[in-house]
């Protein structure tokens, strides 16, 4: 992945503060952003700069159509929670922080494991 600038980590950071999810599905973590497909645009602009992360959708609903992009695993643990972490405090969102906490807090064994991982293929490299 390359680098983020900082303008690129304050989108993430505001964008999924405001609109993401925060949880998993009581086996791995994971953040969920869920919008309508008039934000294509903003999708791929993810893609670009998370392409371990996966896009599904558009899925049309009644009147609704959205995309959902999902970050599990070592994307999340190495790619988004380091962003999110950086910029999401109590002082700026406490709501949001509170998810973040209790969502790192929930899978704390595995995101744990996620982190030896990455710290095992980086003394690697």
């Amino acid at each position: 992945m390359t680098p983020l600038s900082p303008r690129d980590q304050g989108i993430v950071a505001g964008l999924l503060l405001s609109q993401g999810s925060f949880g998993g599905d009581g086996k791995q973590p994971q953040i969920t952003l869920r919008m309508h497909v008039r934000h294509e645009a903003l999708f791929a602009w993810l893609m670009e700069r998370f392409p371990r992360t996966k896009l599904y959708g558009p899925y049309h609903h009644g009147d609704r159509s959205y995309f959902q992009w999902m970050v599990r695993g070592q994307a999340l643990v190495e790619d988004v929670l380091p962003v999110l972490e950086a910029v999401i405090t109590p002082e700026l969102d406490g709501p949001a922080h509170e998810r973040l906490v209790e969502m790192r807090t929930n899978y704390a064994e595995t995101i744990s494991r996620a982190e030896r991982r990455a710290a095992l293929a980086a003394a690697d490299d």
